[in-house]
């Protein structure tokens, strides 16, 4: 029943021998838009407003801002265009920052990205509700937060079911929010192009009088001020570069086209706004954000036919912005367990993180994702205004350690590559003024809450370090296991064992050809010496996130398990046992290990599982959680169905290996 309830919400398994898998899964560029460019086109309801309420009695400033904002969005677009055809693979800045500056910078980025891409939920679901709840009655209000939880819950078993599917299913959305604002825009300049050379005249002379009473320094400080506030609107850029893994073949050339969509609709957006608020003399009114009485201002006298067009307008214009801030929380559940799982990968987090559902989705990570947003809503009460606080910082980080990294790569590779200098002069530029943002909005931010973000990423970047350490301790400790046997004299069987159909039969459950298994195998035999006459070996090749590009990439797979498996057969016939080997490719390990063994129960009689486990000197939180999970969960499956499970200890000493 639970099975048929979870194929029913998330869907049915997909098939990984399947050759069109990949393609079905993967994303064309205007669905790469929807699903990864909806959280920079949705901070155009909060940055440029951040940023113009900022400039205070010098509003004409937002001529300069706009510019900046534009020519920014170019800036980032166009050197994360550079890093996809670097790293076509995908990553992002994880990936960057970790091949170009170090594991360091690269876990610093990475862990800036998760916690981002969490604020991002977090904010996008917090201010969308926002606006929705703004049309509802008051006494709806109490509600809030319980409704935010609702979305989050929605959203994750949305993405459980795959990203396309999502995608496709909040596209609606996203359209009716770009053609509002578009037309709303266009709109917005145009009629009031009469005002054009009195706007250019009157921002000049505003500009003196913020020389003349704040100092040349003091404006400068006023507009950098400003538009680090307002850096909320150039989060999501990155997203592509993160999400290559889903995007359509050739993927460079579709995220390119996915970048060049995302960069002109933002500009366009953020800069378009910033200047109708300027042209239509907008300012701050209670209880209403900039854009609402912009939209107000803008559709006031439209008719048809004698009936008011501009509150349904409105209305509409400002729905679409709320549910395009509840869409924006996409790009979250799509990068951010991408960058779990390529961490995941260099075991900076638990190796589960990489792991793939039946949907051949990242579930832990987008588990992860909505559980840490579901306690940061409950927190903070779901307050936009202490989460954006706390929004902005952390990508800035990334996006200074990925244009670092460029600037280093194109100045190591100037010998060699033809037009490094512009390259190189880009990234640079990008360096600096990411760095800038970065710098002012922590100063800015920090005291109203910022610290909170940077002491949250500090602790995932040190929890991250010791699990690494963990891993890496583990990982020396077996190769001392593994040279221990390098060397296993073993005599040649003249003759190969027979098949004793009436003997009992040892189902012993391996990973790979190395000292666990051969320790395993060795165990039994000192075990229950002559007690077993038959010998079956069973392995699964694990599919994840890095292994899965496609149907075709299952064969190096394939071939890499069954030749640890007929290496084992050919040891376990020296020591005069009949082998044999099954195999399994898949996502869930335990449940295509259990598979497995219930069919060799009805091939073989007598039938008892042996895996080995490790078990360590000193038991800690690292070891409980890192290595106490397959062996005991397929021995609890087996033993319900009458099937006898050994679990073998294989022990782990801190200063050498037993």
């Amino acid at each position: 029943m639970l099975r048929r309830i979870r194929h029913t919400l998330v869907g049915m398994p997909r098939n990984l021998r399947d050759p069109n898998v990949h393609h079905q899964l993967a994303l064309v560029a205007f669905f790469a838009w929807v699903g990864l460019g909806s959280d920079g086109l949705s901070s155009s309801s909060y940055g440029p407003e951040e940023a113009f309420l900022a400039l205070g009695a010098h509003p004409h400033l937002a001529v300069f801002l706009a510019v900046a904002i534009v020519a920014t969005v170019m800036l980032i677009s166009a050197s994360y265009s550079q890093i996809i055809e670097l790293f076509p693979s995908g990553g992002g800045g994880y990936l960057v920052a970790s091949k170009l500056l170090g594991p360091t910078a690269g876990v610093v980025s990475g862990s800036a990205l998760v916690v981002d891409y969490m604020l991002t939920v977090a904010t996008s679901v917090a201010s969308g509700c926002d606006a929705i709840f703004s049309s509802l009655p008051p006494g709806w209000a109490a509600h809030k937060v319980d409704a935010e939880l609702v979305v989050i819950a929605v959203l994750v078993t949305m993405n459980l079911r795959g990203v396309r599917e999502s995608v496709k299913a909040l596209m609606p959305i996203f359209v009716v929010f770009v053609i509002t604002h578009v037309a709303l825009i266009l709109w917005g300049i145009l009629s009031q192009a009469h005002q054009f050379g009195q706007i250019g005249t009157d921002t000049m002379t505003d500009l003196r009088s913020a020389e003349n009473g704040l100092g040349m320094i003091g404006t400068m400080v006023l507009f950098l001020r400003a538009f680090s506030l307002g850096g909320g609107t150039f989060t999501g850029i990155e997203a592509v570069s993160n999400g290559m893994p889903i995007l359509r073949e050739p993927r460079v050339k579709t995220a390119r086209h996915t970048m060049l969509l995302m960069s002109v609709s933002l500009s366009f957006t953020a800069g378009g706004i910033l200047v109708c608020y300027l042209l239509n003399h907008v300012h701050h009114q209670a209880g209403l954000t900039l854009n609402a009485t912009l939209w107000t201002t803008l559709t006031r006298g439209w008719h048809f036919f004698g009936i008011p067009l501009g509150p349904g307008i409105v209305t509409i214009t400002l729905l679409s912005e709320g549910l395009l801030l509840v869409l924006a929380a996409q790009t979250g559940f799509i990068d951010g367990p991408r960058t779990l799982s390529a961490m995941a990968v260099d075991r900076w987090v638990p190796k589960r993180f990489a792991h793939l559902s039946e949907r051949l989705v990242t579930q832990n990570g987008v588990l992860l994702m909505g559980i840490a947003t579901a306690i940061t809503l409950i927190g903070t009460g779901g307050r936009v205004s202490v989460l954006i606080v706390m929004y902005s910082i952390n990508v800035f980080i990334t996006f200074t350690l990925s244009q670092l990294g460029m600037s280093i790569h194109w100045w190591q590779v100037r010998k060699t590559e033809q037009h490094w200098r512009r390259r190189l002069g880009l990234a640079l530029l990008g360096t600096a003024v990411c760095a800038l943002i970065l710098a002012v909005t922590s100063a800015v931010k920090f005291g109203e809450g910022g610290w909170v973000t940077l002491v949250v990423t500090g602790v995932l970047v040190v929890a991250c370090i010791l699990v690494r350490r963990h891993y890496d301790q583990v990982k020396h400790m077996l190769r001392s296991l593994d040279e221990s046997f390098a060397d296993l004299p073993l005599p040649h069987a003249a003759k190969l064992p027979e098949l004793t159909s009436s003997g009992p039969t040892a189902i012993v459950l391996v990973e790979g050809y190395d000292g666990l298994g051969l320790h395993t195998l060795l165990s039994i035999q000192r075990l229950f010496p002559r007690m077993y006459k038959n010998m079956v070996f069973c392995s699964v090749g694990l599919v994840d996130s890095g292994q899965f590009k496609g149907a075709d990439s299952l064969k190096a797979l394939d071939q890499k398990v069954v030749g640890d498996l007929k290496k084992y057969v050919d040891m376990a016939q020296r020591m005069g046992y009949y082998a044999e080997y099954r195999y399994a490719v898949g996502t869930d390990l335990v449940e295509e290990l259990e598979s497995i063994c219930r069919g060799l129960t009805k091939e073989f009689r007598g039938c008892n599982v042996f895996t080995g486990q490790l078990v360590f000197q000193r038991e800690n939180l690292f070891t409980r959680a890192l290595h106490q999970e397959t062996a005991f969960a397929i021995q609890r499956r087996l033993q319900f169905l009458g099937i006898q499970a050994v679990i073998l200890p294989i022990r782990v000493w801190q200063n050498r290996t037993a």
